[in-house]
């Protein structure tokens, strides 16, 4: 019977063949480019209609955060547009740490990734899309290292600055799922919270910080290996020139509630990361957090408040973080949104686990709360 192919050469691919017998395959997860960082994966298998196939992936101890692993499945698309959980185990203690899919496609190609990935063409057509939409502006902020372009969106009529940013870290397609719902939501004229909030708030949308890193299928860095989530305090054209225009673009508009959209790794679950280590914060600043995670809580059973990072001490916030800079410089509400890679536990879908269906959801399910915060 012969052997199964297996590549990678495409939008966010990224996947080296260590071996391949029959419908087994060796397989090791590239790094981004200049960097240690390593855990985003997308490739495809061909030749292997109606048998089940076996893919290892191997050497997980040295991922940037071999966490991930344990109780997650990989995704896998026969069409990509519906993206299943496929059957995975993970064991620590072979070959470095080695993660186990089993498959048997009905068609001759399968596509397995990470999560469900959000191509270049994809976020193509939702900023066309939605810059088509009535009452909707578009500007370029500038390019990236590789030339791509800073896509910027604008709608909205009111006094109240909205800043929403996502993928950061282009392996975290998450958040650019959750961009595409959000952005259905705000740019239909008939849904009644989107008509409300752009009465009352002028929203500016980058649904893709990392284009760059996107294309080249990285997990968290740019084409020159900075993990732009550590560049908001000294940013440079040079190293960072996503944030340093995005920042620039907010100190022209003023920021009055921010929110950066992510996906994380090992927990299992959607939460809100914030501020509380900022320089000269105050407890009115600070409640204004609490009070929009405690509605989104109440909102959607798909957000809770039980699991997220350690809070920071006093005066000890990492200001080279966006929502943590933004917090500050502006003294705003400003969050990072974190979505699973696993499934959430306290929501659990066997059949797909945490996906871009509700991905899209949450990002509605946050306008609303927006909505009822700003009451």
């Amino acid at each position: 019977m012969n052997e199964i192919s297996i590549d990678a050469n495409f939008d966010s691919g990224n996947i080296e063949v260590l071996s391949v017998d029959g419908a087994k395959a060796r397989l090791a997860i590239r790094k981004d480019k200049h960097s240690e960082f390593k855990q985003w994966f997308h490739f495809r298998v061909a030749g292997a209609a109606g048998r089940e196939l076996e893919l290892k992936i191997t050497g997980l101890d040295t991922s940037a955060y071999p966490l991930g692993w344990p109780h997650y499945n990989c995704r896998v698309s026969e069409d990509r547009e519906y993206w299943a959980a496929a059957p995975t185990t993970c064991a620590m203690d072979e070959d470095d740490g080695t993660l186990t899919v089993r498959y048997t496609p009905a068609s001759d190609i399968a596509w397995f990734a990470y999560f469900a990935p959000y191509s270049m063409d994809r976020h193509h057509d939702l900023i066309s899309e939605a810059a088509a939409s009535e009452g909707v502006s578009y500007r370029k902020l500038g390019d990236t290292l590789d030339g791509q372009p800073i896509d910027y969106l604008t709608f909205g009529e009111g006094d109240f600055h909205v800043w929403l940013t996502a993928r950061q870290h282009p392996g975290e397609t998450q958040a650019e799922w959750w961009m595409e719902g959000m952005l259905e939501q705000m740019t239909d004229p008939s849904d009644s919270v989107a008509r409300e909030l752009r009465k009352r708030c002028t929203f500016h949308v980058v649904p893709n910080c990392n284009p760059d890193g996107s294309r080249r299928g990285h997990l968290r860095t740019n084409a020159c290996g900075a993990n732009l989530n550590r560049e908001w305090e000294s940013p440079s054209a040079e190293r960072s020139p996503e944030v340093l225009a995005i920042r620039n673009m907010m100190d022209e508009t003023g920021v009055d509630f921010a929110m950066d959209v992510h996906g994380d790794e090992a927990i299992p679950a959607c939460f809100l990361a914030a501020y509380e280590g900022i320089p000269d914060l105050t407890d009115e600043h600070y409640d204004k957090f609490v009070r929009y995670e405690q509605i989104l809580e109440r909102r959607t059973p798909d957000f809770q408040t039980e699991k997220g990072y350690p809070e920071a001490k006093p005066g000890e916030a990492n200001l080279t973080m966006c929502t943590t800079q933004v917090a500050w410089r502006f003294k705003c509400p400003a969050m990072t949104l974190e979505m699973p890679y696993k499934d959430n536990d306290d929501a659990p879908d066997a059949e797909q686990n945490w996906s871009p269906e509700r991905c899209k959801q949450l990002g509605k399910d946050c306008m609303g709360a927006l909505l009822e915060w700003l009451a």
